[in-house]
């Protein structure tokens, strides 16, 4: 059973009025109370760091000798600052001898490393929040406390550390209170790298840019290399041989490429969103192989004009300009695509379908389009874009470049079938 009565001057005279005789006497009381009905009680002096030292402690050796078994030191508004932490509980624990507890509040950010003087200074107990929840700043969190004392300090604790992600993540759904992604310990980039230094060097060792002694294992978390502006070839490879994806170094560069190129429009990178760049990639004609090379797509669009497109090619060495209208700006940009191939274009779009890759105002584009020829023979092909439109134009050019890359080998091995014929005639 948890008692506690206010003992500070302000708390005593404003809140509850009373004497510091008379807040002694109902604290006594309170605790006897308790210990007549057989239960372990639990005391604090409410707004103790702010509590006059000397009167504090003989609240609490009043309280001990009614038979209290754990005092409680709470840092109510969270005034406290480490070394005087330290200094209050080491006074404590010279004048009582049963076990100390503290409450700390993060007011200004301190509520664990005052939990941790304190056990320094003999504290056997420290009362925690998940996710630091509480009143106003909240309260000390458990993940943080509790991986501070076991992987600094070496202090066995109760807790199974391998599920504070996992309940963490729990009381945030619960609760609707969502956690930044730069949360110590249990936070989505704890354990997140981006930069190419620091990438490589957790990928070749972890203890490099991590603390070592507190492994994602430990917490239940994982390592992740996260793409960004900064990122580079090794940590690119890595997270797509990772999901078992192969590429050659032209490929590998031209996903580099565009993966920071998305980043430096403030766009977050997600694996979703590398998978999607890597499979357009992958799916596109080589560079050589490219009957159609795009330079240039500008879009008008607005309430009250008729959406247009222009879009500069360049197709097998000459310069190629096209513009069309539509009923959008999607539209009319495929419209102008098709329309630079002029007399050749034989192509039907035959699907056409996007999809918004993870959430949000920035989401990537991902646009898959099947085009057939004439013939019947149908490819498809894909991009991944934050601009939509240019996804869609981009998929559309990598669909026509493939067909033109079937139709060219089909030619090539007519060529050699005739050769071999006339040979043998």
């Amino acid at each position: 059973m948890h008692t506690f009565v206010p003992t500070s001057d302000v708390q005593r005279i404003y809140t509850i009025k009373k004497s510091q005789e008379e807040v002694i006497q109902l604290a006594v009381e309170a605790v006897e109370y308790i210990k007549d009905h057989g239960l372990k009680c639990m005391f604090s002096a409410m707004d103790a760091t702010r509590t006059d030292p000397a009167y504090l402690i003989e609240v609490f050796k009043a309280v001990q000798e009614a038979g209290c078994d754990i005092i409680n030191v709470p840092d109510t508004v969270g005034v406290m600052v480490p070394s005087a932490m330290y200094r209050q509980i080491k006074d404590i624990a010279n004048e009582i001898t049963i076990p100390i507890d503290v409450h700390c509040h993060n007011d200004f950010g301190l509520a664990v490393a005052n939990s941790l003087m304190a056990v320094e200074a003999g504290a056997s107990q420290v009362q925690v929040t998940i996710n630091g929840i509480g009143e106003r700043a909240g309260n000390a969190d458990l993940s943080q406390t509790v991986m501070s004392l076991t992987s600094i300090y070496g202090i066995k604790t109760n807790i199974r550390t391998e599920y504070l992600v996992e309940t963490s993540k729990m009381v945030e759904n619960y609760t609707g209170i969502r956690l930044p992604p730069n949360t110590p310990v249990v936070g989505q980039n704890a354990f997140s790298h981006e930069s190419g230094i620091h990438s490589q060097g957790v990928l070749e060792k972890s203890d490099t840019f991590e603390p070592g002694i507190m492994t994602p294992e430990m917490v239940g978390h994982r390592r992740r290399i996260v793409l960004g502006k900064h990122t580079g070839k090794h940590a690119v490879k890595q997270s797509l041989e990772s999901a078992g994806v192969k590429t050659n170094d032209k490929q590998l560069d031209e996903i580099v490429l565009r993966i920071k190129e998305i980043a430096n429009k403030g766009k977050q990178i997600t694996d979703a969103d590398l998978y999607a760049v890597a499979s357009a990639v992958l799916g596109k004609a080589s560079s050589e192989e490219e009957l159609i090379k795009l330079k240039e797509v500008s879009v008008m669009t607005g309430n009250i004009l008729t959406p247009t497109a222009v879009v500069k090619a360049d197709i097998e060495g000459k310069e190629i300009i096209a513009a069309k209208t539509g009923v959008g700006p999607v539209d009319a940009a495929l419209h102008a695509v098709k329309d630079i191939l002029g007399e050749s274009n034989h192509f039907k779009l035959q699907e056409f379908r996007i999809d918004a890759i993870t959430g949000g105002a920035d989401a990537l584009a991902d646009v898959y389009i099947g085009l057939e020829n004439e013939k019947g023979r149908i490819v498809t092909a894909r991009s991944a874009n934050p601009d939509i439109v240019m996804a869609s134009v981009e998929a559309l050019v990598n669909a026509m470049n493939l067909l033109y890359k079937k139709k060219k080998k089909k030619k090539l091995k007519g060529k050699l079938k005739g050769k071999k014929k006339l040979r043998k005639g």
